[in-house]
């Protein structure tokens, strides 16, 4: 018997593990689907190209077309092994706007307002630069600056948006996020600085708790309107194990709402589809899907970029022995390296886009993967972005009662006008950012989506057959007031039953400004905060 039974090593998940048997008074199992992280191309930053579609670390689940996105489906990497996602992610580290959380507290939500929320990314990272009054130092999180170690084109792109008239941020994660700078990392010496590096190896020495690898869960045991445990799949075994105080779903946007429905706890008319005999209806499970998409704009170069340093057989040998050797150079960095955040127009609380630059391209990627280590064979580079807050809503449902079945997934991108409107805005940007005297200095020719898509009905067209998920989906049990919209209660306990909290990017009540990774961290350490303190 286990106090507390946390499902899911992610990027909340190991925060979990960690806090709750910090103190010694709880015994605590972490089950976690996927293996160890103990994993060269885990490790070694650039390594998530090969990571990006490896079966042995990830769900590799296939979205469902949207009619919005000219019916093609979509690729969505998810994390299957200790770390979550956050062993796989690209480690831009980027907290969100502070009205993001404001939003969240007035949507219902007490104590999740920025300043609410504040304290705890503080305490959760170890921040490079040292402590300020937005950030945080002798936390578990490495977050690096980076700066020096950039390829020289991203200087030309900061100069580029300030000749755009946005400013430059030294900091996107203190005071204000708008304006252009170069993204922060979850690296630390050369290596990746994930949950599992984070929060569970300082852990994993402690009597009490317990971490079973390679255990998936297949539905929750209930008594009544208690959770009482689960029951898991387990080198071929199916086990039952049961909490005494609570159990913690941490499994992540498209898991988490897989296993409630598997355990009856959904909508209703979803679980009768699927087979599965309803327990508790709850309408919101696996609804109100958001995602961001992104965009790509490429340009040839007229001077070297990362293309001429990684695609040649000696170009790979030479930075991987600088690697190995120093751990440093690109293999020890992101291709997200610099970037930004603005709104596209005005009259906006938070910006609308955020820009992202690469010294770097891959048009001749095959389907479905993504070679960062052999990219164009020409000098080439491209400038991204992607929206912030879409309006577009999808759902996340089970197709029959096999709990090991892959759920379907439909984003429903690009279905709501304003969605289209802002990514409009953002490529027409892009351009503007190309045109600029820093940029036009080093770009041969636009050659993606090139010079002849002009009109906004060729550049609609072209963002309905070319965006891509930027892998950040939130929101499938969203945390709110309203039982018959909301999945969990401000403290994260799941609407009308006892015994059961979710903690990770499904609780959002909305899709932050930004990349996910840090705010799931941050869930993790208030859940942690909140269960210990009712204990206290």
């Amino acid at each position: 018997m286990y106090d507390y039974i946390v499902v899911g090593a992610g990027s909340a998940g190991c925060v979990l593990a960690n806090r709750l048997t910090a103190c010694g008074k709880y015994k605590v199992l972490l089950l976690e689907a996927g293996g160890t992280d103990k994993r060269f191309f885990v490790q070694m930053p650039i390594g998530y190209g090969k990571t990006y579609y490896q079966k042995a670390v990830n769900w590799m689940y296939q979205a469902e077309p949207s009619e919005g996105t000219q019916n093609r489906p979509s690729y969505w990497p998810r994390g299957k092994l200790l770390g979550g996602s956050s062993s796989i992610n690209a480690m831009v580290f980027v907290r969100g706007n502070r009205q993001d959380f404001d939003d969240w507290a007035a949507q219902g939500n007490p104590g999740w307002a920025y300043e609410d929320v504040l304290p705890y990314f503080k305490r959760m990272e170890s921040w490079q630069l040292g402590e300020s009054p937005y950030r945080g130092v002798g936390g578990p999180v490495n977050v690096s600056n980076v700066a020096h170690q950039l390829h020289p084109l991203c200087d030309n792109f900061i100069h580029a948006g300030q000749q755009c008239g946005l400013d430059f941020n030294s900091d996107m994660n203190a005071g204000s996020q708008e304006g252009v700078g170069f993204y922060q990392l979850t690296t630390h010496k050369g290596c990746r600085m994930s949950a599992s590096r984070a929060y569970l190896k300082p852990a994993r020495a402690r009597a009490n708790l317990t971490v079973i690898k390679h255990a998936q869960v297949t539905k929750l045991l209930l008594d009544g309107d208690r959770v009482v445990g689960l029951s898991y799949l387990h080198k071929g075994r199916i086990k039952q194990v049961h909490a005494q105080r609570e159990v913690i779903l941490s499994a992540g946007s498209v898991n988490t709402p897989q296993i409630l429905m598997h355990s009856g706890i959904g909508p209703k008319q979803v679980l009768n589809d699927a087979g599965v005999a309803l327990q508790h209806e709850r309408p919101a499970v696996g609804q109100n899907l958001q995602d961001h998409l992104g965009m790509d704009y490429l340009y040839t170069s007229k001077v070297p970029t990362l293309n001429e340093q990684l695609r040649p057989w000696y170009g790979k040998l030479w930075q991987g022995l600088v690697y190995v050797l120093t751990r440093q150079g690109p293999l020890s960095l992101s291709v997200n390296q610099a970037g930004g955040f603005m709104h596209t127009r005005d009259g906006l609380l938070y910006p609308n886009i955020q820009l992202y630059f690469s010294p770097v391209s891959y048009t001749r990627a095959p389907v479905g993967q993504r070679p960062l280590m052999n990219p164009d064979p020409f000098p080439a580079f491209l400038l991204g972005l992607s929206n912030t807050r879409p309006r577009s809503r999808g759902q996340i449902r089970i197709a029959n009662t096999d709990p090991l079945a892959a759920p379907i997934i439909e984003p429903n991108y690009l279905s709501h006008d304003d969605d289209v409107q802002d990514l409009l805005e953002g490529v027409k940007y892009l351009r503007k950012l190309a045109a600029t005297e820093a940029l036009q200095a080093v770009i041969d020719t636009e050659f993606r989506p090139g010079p002849e898509c002009q009109t906004d009905e060729q550049l609609i067209d072209d963002i309905r057959g070319y965006a891509w998920t930027v892998f950040h989906p939130t929101s499938t049990c969203r945390m709110g007031q309203d039982k018959q919209t909301s999945v969990v209660n401000h403290e994260l306990k799941v609407h009308g039953l006892k015994g059961l909290r979710i903690a990770d990017a499904s609780v959002f009540p909305q899709l932050i400004c930004g990349n996910t990774n840090a705010a799931c961290m941050m869930v993790g350490e208030k859940a942690a905060d909140m269960i210990l303190q009712e204990e206290a």
